[in-house]
């Protein structure tokens, strides 16, 4: 009978692959002040489901407080961040384990959900030495929230909706569920001098509406292109990226697609990012919106909570496709 051994952190972390990703230089980057502006966010969800916001209004120096304030709590030993922050569940602090079904990845995290007060989900924002992280993070959270609904009205405007705020309406209901996420993917001294590339998030889909990301200039941020193929986000830390969720998809009856995307680091440099994801209230009803439907045109999804689906999305690995149990087989 052979030895059982544990797997080893290269077996656990280690991206197996032998074809390079091409970097990917075609990313749709939008001016939100364009008069453009609805109709080429509504092509690059249809064709992509992510793009890039220039003009987006948010100061460098609120991006730059935020960074630096994080850095400095992911700088502390791990028995403090976890001592301060408490082990996610799903909020607070994360190392290694994303979730609860056994996906990892090269990276730690705090997880907050949105309200007006984060200290509400962890408890250290309300000591003194972290006052500048909790203001920081108040005015962020705010800005990404109300560039999210900025970029989701322009949605409603390009798709010909009359009401504007038919999809804004959601992450902007004082019940909306939405989080946000800080990830840091930090060095790997034993990839030294080596090129090989580490799994920092595993490919997957966000559950929610939107998403709204900002990263430091290192890269590792891949999606996923219509035929399947894999390319590289090259890192712009001026702008925003912004992926459709599953919930969008659905809202739009499958004409945006919710993008699959991994972080893979080559763990010689920190990655650093701050995610907010824009949710709808736990009781909201999503389904495909009515004035999207045409006289022939059936919904390829049946209607399900936020909080159903939201549910289902904790029971399942990262890579899973969750929309499929909901698609209706006409």
């Amino acid at each position: 009978m052979g030895v059982l051994t544990s797997p080893s952190l290269e077996d656990i972390f280690l991206v197996k692959s032998s074809k390079p990703c091409a970097s990917f230089s075609n990313v749709p980057a939008i001016d939100i002040t364009a008069p453009t502006a609805a109709a080429d966010i509504v092509a690059a969800c249809i064709d992509f489901g992510f793009f890039k916001v220039t003009n987006h209004g948010v100061s460098k120096s609120l991006t730059a407080r935020l960074e630096a304030a994080a850095i400095d709590f992911f700088s502390l030993p791990e028995w403090e961040k976890l001592e301060k922050a408490g082990m996610a569940n799903p909020f607070g602090y994360g190392n290694k384990k994303i979730g609860c079904n056994g996906d990892v990845g090269w990276l730690e995290y705090l997880l907050l959900e949105v309200t007006s007060n984060p200290s509400l989900t962890i408890p250290f924002l309300k000591e003194s030495w972290a006052s500048s992280f909790c203001s920081a993070l108040k005015e962020y959270v705010s800005a990404t929230r109300k560039l999210a609904s900025e970029m989701l009205e322009l949605m409603a405007e390009g798709l010909g909706l009359e009401q504007r705020n038919v999809l804004s309406k959601f992450v902007n209901d004082e019940n909306s569920d939405s989080f946000f996420r800080l990830n840091h993917y930090p060095p790997w001294p034993m990839l030294q001098g080596s090129n090989n590339n580490l799994n920092g998030f595993g490919e997957h889909t966000d559950p929610q509406i939107i998403s709204v990301l900002r990263s430091n200039d290192s890269d590792g941020l891949q999606i996923a292109l219509k035929d399947g193929s894999w390319v590289l986000v090259p890192p712009d830390q001026d702008s925003f990226f912004v992926n459709v969720g599953d919930s969008l998809q659905v809202l739009t009856n499958g004409r945006f697609r919710s993008v699959r995307h991994r972080v893979v680091t080559n763990g010689r440099k920190s990655r650093f990012s701050m995610i907010y994801f824009g949710g709808p209230p736990l009781a909201a009803r999503i389904e495909p919106l009515p004035q999207l439907l045409g006289d022939q045109e059936q919904s390829r999804y049946r209607a399900f909570t936020w909080a159903q689906y939201k549910t289902a999305a904790f029971k399942s690995r990262l890579a899973d496709n969750r929309l499929v149990c909901f698609e209706n087989h006409h």
